[in-house]
């Protein structure tokens, strides 16, 4: 069924896209495990690949466990269409790819995921696309370095792995007034607590592994922006340049995340600030980036562009990285791994894992320290996080 525009978040997310009884009844939407569809005669198979008559052809371009899937996230988002894909790289590799070509030029901010930086610097970027970062979090400097070549101007906010933040309202009109296409990598906030489309961006994206799914059992990817740009990633970037396909059944758990994402992230931010208020105030914590914190330097922009703060936090400890290496080594509980987004509370240290693909002083000129820890907030009890975060913060004094 079609939800009205008033209805709320968590009612799109829940109903969005279905109706039962198209489905015998069936509450939860069935699961399509097919790689191809039977075509009643070869005149409308071959109007379903001429795009004459709608049809589905092939999971590679699209099937009706994936179709409910988009048709939901781009609600939520506010967007007119969303392509499905593996992983967040595929939907990041899969954009890019459709939408550049030699000659053009993309303006990226500082700070960006270590597979996003090694993706633009040794794989498109060896193909004629020129990759320039400036620090978009001043948007006069974008204003300044907009050229006759560039195409897009990309951007995380909040940024992997510390937290900068990027004004999308301001950076969509300059660069639009340039003519260039927006794109900005929602994972850290999910649709819940950030909507770039309604700030003016032209597609925003997501690693699905995180927020949308929910549990850390399945890697994909999501974008989510106008049916024309849609069209050309899915029947470019998708079908043909990498085939980055997402399986029915992690549609299906995608599905499932969905109906209790608004439940989720209201606990991931609970959970976030109590957590960056007892860092904040440890004689062991440096400094601690987040953007709930009142010394957050981007905190009005924070509370103009998100619903709440989030469930990420970066911070520094005194000593620097050795001291993040005791710190990790010293936590019960809460986790060493990478990825965000699950049920389980999770800590990592950027400049030896997501974020390797820099060297050290890739890292130094693009704002990550080498002593910089990255957290996740779990779902667990607060008072339990808490507990376990302290006692491995207490051993380093």
């Amino acid at each position: 069924m079609t939800t009205p525009k008033t209805a709320g978040f968590a009612t799109r997310a829940i109903h969005h896209g279905y109706n039962p009884a198209d489905h015998q009844g069936a509450l939860v939407p069935p699961v399509y495990m097919t790689s191809t569809f039977a075509f009643p005669t070869a005149e409308y198979g071959g109007q379903c690949f001429a795009g004459e008559a709608p049809g589905y052809i092939y999971t590679r371009i699209a099937n009706p466990t994936l179709n409910l899937l988009e048709q939901r996230l781009a609600v939520l988002e506010g967007g007119e269409a969303a392509v499905a894909f593996a992983s967040g790289m595929g939907a990041v590799t899969a954009t890019l790819w459709s939408l550049l070509q030699p000659g053009d030029e993309i303006i990226v901010d500082e700070t960006l995921y270590g597979c996003t930086y090694a993706f633009l610097h040794h794989g498109i970027g060896r193909f004629g696309v020129q990759v320039r970062h400036i620090d978009l979090t001043r948007p006069e400097l974008l204003k300044e370095a907009m050229g006759p070549h560039t195409r897009m101007v990309y951007f995380e906010t909040p940024a992997n792995p510390n937290m900068r933040m990027v004004d999308i309202a301001a950076i969509s009109q300059i660069a639009h007034d340039g003519q260039a296409l927006v794109v900005v990598d929602n994972t850290y906030c999910s649709p819940y607590l950030q909507q770039p489309l309604q700030l003016g961006a032209d597609v925003s994206l997501h690693s699905a592994t995180k927020y949308l799914g929910g549990h850390g059992d399945l890697t994909a990817g999501i974008v989510i922006c106008n049916a024309e740009l849609a069209q050309r990633i899915r029947l470019v970037g998708l079908k043909d340049m990498t085939g980055a396909v997402m399986s029915p059944q992690d549609a299906y758990l995608i599905l499932r995340g969905l109906k209790t994402l608004a439940l989720r992230m209201e606990r991931h931010c609970d959970n976030a600030e109590k957590m960056a208020a007892l860092l904040a105030a440890h004689p062991a914590v440096e400094q601690v980036y987040y953007p709930g914190l009142p010394g957050f330097p981007q905190r009005e922009l924070a509370a103009r562009q998100m619903r709440r703060a989030g469930g990420m936090i970066a911070f520094e400890l005194k000593g620097g990285e050795a001291a993040g290496r005791r710190f990790i080594n010293a936590l019960q509980m809460v986790t060493c791994a990478v990825s965000l987004g699950d049920a389980e509370t999770l800590a990592q240290h950027p400049a030896s894992m997501t974020h390797s693909t820099y060297t050290p002083e890739e890292r130094a000129q693009h704002f990550i320290s080498e002593g910089l820890i990255r957290l996740s907030a779990g779902l667990e009890d607060a008072e339990d996080i808490l507990a376990d975060l302290e006692q491995a913060l207490d051993q380093l004094r």
